[in-house]
């Protein structure tokens, strides 16, 4: 949760009219912040390239070496649809029915039918006047979560897992 809060504080807003890659520079400030986080977890190779896009590998245990890599990917934009600054996120705990934001907006489950499945759970939400970057800074949280304990225990066999995150899915610019 933590490590999501970190990547969400990151303006990555995508813009669909910049002609560049990647389309905002924030996408390349948080990617050079990866980076650092990558290489500080131990992973192999962690780089930035001229395009932002950041890569690193987490090596195979011995017993897996000859195993195909698996590639793990993620985005670290956002949508240009809502703003993605100054994001204000809190945890609550939803309890059912209109689950209402700081800014007075409201979630209903009318409207998010999926909100029912997590009645009793905690949910990460933002304020309502911005969105909250979950696409995909949570998958990237979640990559970044995984290779931790690989990295500290060398004795949980896995294949080399290829780390990539990408820039601007949002705007279907990536790679232009």
């Amino acid at each position: 949760i933590d490590r999501f809060l970190s990547y969400v504080a990151f303006d990555t807003t995508s813009s669909e009219t910049s002609g560049t890659v990647p389309s905002t520079p924030n996408q390349r400030v948080l990617g050079e912040f990866l980076v650092k986080e990558l290489d500080a977890l131990g992973l192999v190779g962690a780089r930035i390239d001229e395009y932002g896009y950041v890569y690193a590998t987490l090596p195979a245990t011995p017993d897996c070496a000859d195993l195909e890599p698996l590639g793990l990917i993620a985005h670290m934009d956002t949508s240009s649809a809502v703003s993605g600054a100054d994001i204000r996120a809190s945890i609550v705990t939803y309890n059912g029915g209109d689950l209402v934001l700081a800014s007075g907006s409201v979630m209903s489950p009318a409207t998010y039918p999926s909100l029912n499945h997590y009645v009793g759970e905690e949910l990460i939400v933002t304020d309502g006047t911005t969105l909250l970057g979950a696409d995909d800074k949570a998958g990237v949280a979640e990559i970044m979560t995984m290779a931790e304990p690989l990295m500290a225990d060398k004795t949980i066999p896995h294949p080399a897992l290829e780390v990539i995150i990408t820039v601007d899915e949002e705007t279907g610019m990536e790679g232009a």
